[in-house]
């Protein structure tokens, strides 16, 4: 198959350096991979923070494979200005967006087998003009038009997907929707049989209240607006729960009886999530026309450039994407 491309990601933070530590790891399993970035800020980062890589610039994403046993393969990516951890600059925006459009062209193309993305400082590509809400609303763009992508948190034992995502706590009930949920539900269960070779999921629902609306007396979103999600999903033949109370949908035992768990908003998603497992966290995108997936966590620009970055999230998404490509790949030719 072809190599996996990553992103540059904010060059101020961390990017760099994980994915210098993540191909100290392919050894252990991390596939092959090309960065976009900058090689001589690379080899400068390496040296500075004592991580023993070296890197090549290469041509083309062909040659991936022939560098990868002796050195990070590179497609070379100038940037305008100095970069300086912990430091964002706006005048290397344009080459954050650059690598982002760059690393789509390539996976759209066929040329790489599923896009990673380095995670990004979004009020630094605001100031220079970046008109999209965020990374993945840009991918969608990127990717055409019509597409809904929806996110996707994974460790090991746990998928999540929360509804709505970024919008403050007292307008949850007002933001959610049957329309949003079935969406979710339609693209989370498509999702899991194509990328992830399950061939009957089975979707859980977490109530929006405590108790899950103990029968409305606690709030009736559950009756009125997850009930009739429920039922036009399993008309669509899609495994779903009744509404469950998220207090008791997370232990182990609960995990056994489903694939991926609709969530009602973000921090009822990502608190379990990070509490089973907060180094091996990755975010995906369902919905798009190529496997993306990202480290589940942010530019860290506190420790940028001291050599104290953890690379486990990135590795995991590497890995995550590559199977999830793989799977992709085998379920295109049933």
């Amino acid at each position: 198959m072809s190599p996996v491309i990553l992103t540059m990601g904010e060059p101020a933070g961390i990017g760099g350096e994980i994915a210098l530590r993540a191909w100290c790891g392919r050894d252990q399993g991390v596939p092959p991979f090309c960065l976009i970035d900058d090689p001589a800020r690379l080899a400068a980062l390496a040296a500075a923070t004592g991580i023993s890589v070296p890197v090549r610039a290469i041509n083309s994403l062909a040659e991936t494979l022939s560098v990868w046993r002796e050195a990070l393969p590179v497609l070379p990516l100038s940037l305008a200005a100095p970069v300086v951890p912990g430091k964002p600059d706006p005048a290397n925006a344009a080459a954050v967006i650059a690598a982002i459009e760059r690393g789509v062209d390539a996976v759209m193309r066929g040329d790489a087998t599923a896009l990673v993305t380095n995670p990004i400082q979004k009020q630094t590509l605001y100031a220079a003009g970046f008109k999209h809400p965020g990374h993945t609303e840009f991918l969608a763009a990127l990717a055409g038009s019509g597409i809904e992508p929806i996110m996707m948190l994974a460790c090991p034992g746990l998928r999540v997907v929360p509804v709505t995502v970024h919008i403050p706590l007292r307008d949850v009930a007002a933001h959610l929707s049957s329309a949003a949920i079935i969406l979710a539900g339609r693209i989370t269960a498509a999702s899991l049989r194509r990328d992830f070779g399950i061939a009957a999921p089975r979707l859980a629902i977490a109530g929006l209240n405590p108790h899950a609306g103990e029968a409305g007396t606690i709030g009736d979103e559950e009756s009125r607006i997850l009930a009739p999600a429920i039922a036009t999903l399993r008309g669509e033949g899609i495994t779903i729960s009744d509404p469950s109370p998220a207090d008791s949908l997370f232990h182990a035992q609960a995990r056994s009886s489903y694939d991926a768990v609709l969530c009602m908003y973000h921090d009822q998603a990502l608190i379990p999530l990070k509490t089973i497992d907060f180094d091996r966290g990755v975010n995906i995108t369902l919905g798009l026309p190529f496997v993306r997936t990202s480290p589940d966590h942010g530019t860290a620009l506190d420790i940028a450039g001291t050599g104290r970055a953890k690379p486990e999230s990135l590795i995991a998404a590497l890995k995550l994407a590559s199977e999830m490509a793989q799977a992709r790949a085998g379920s295109s030719k049933t």
